[in-house]
């Protein structure tokens, strides 16, 4: 009898690791564009680009949009206050969105596609980046063992 009960300990055991393991996985993979992508925001290539998008204040606006990518990024990566690190990228998400990829109003067919491309990638990070603010960075995180 011991033997059966420890049979079944033991492939939850296995089930918790694995679990675990795809979440840290997804995590990283999620937060490695905003952390590549943020280190840009401080270049003069990407603040010209969003001065040609019509973006206020771009100077300004693009390096703090680089800030909120990497720290939100980080936060999610290493589980350390995910749910807010989940904020923080629907901060950055939601301006540069509307901003940077306004579909409707490109006139080349194929650069609107493109453009709509990029727009339908970042709702679906902005939709990742909600339930992580609501429901953490899961098992094997910073968050995770603060609250054991």
């Amino acid at each position: 009898m011991a033997t059966n009960s420890m049979a079944i300990s033991s492939g939850a055991e296995v089930r918790r690791i694995t679990q675990g393991a795809v979440v840290v996985l997804g995590r990283f993979f999620f937060a490695l564009i905003f952390l590549m992508a943020g280190a840009n925001h401080f270049s003069k290539q990407s603040i010209g680009y969003a001065v040609s998008a019509g973006v206020p204040l771009a100077s300004i606006a693009v390096p703090f949009s680089g800030v909120l990518a990497i720290a939100g990024g980080l936060s999610i990566l290493l589980g350390y206050r995910a749910k807010l690190g989940g904020w923080l990228i629907v901060l950055f998400l939601v301006p540069v969105t509307l901003m940077m990829h306004k579909f409707w109003l490109v006139q080349d067919p194929m650069m609107a596609q493109i453009q709509m491309i990029l727009f339908m990638k970042n709702v679906s990070m902005l939709g990742a980046a909600l339930l992580i603010s609501q429901f953490g960075a899961g098992p094997f995180s910073l968050d995770a063992r603060h609250s054991r």
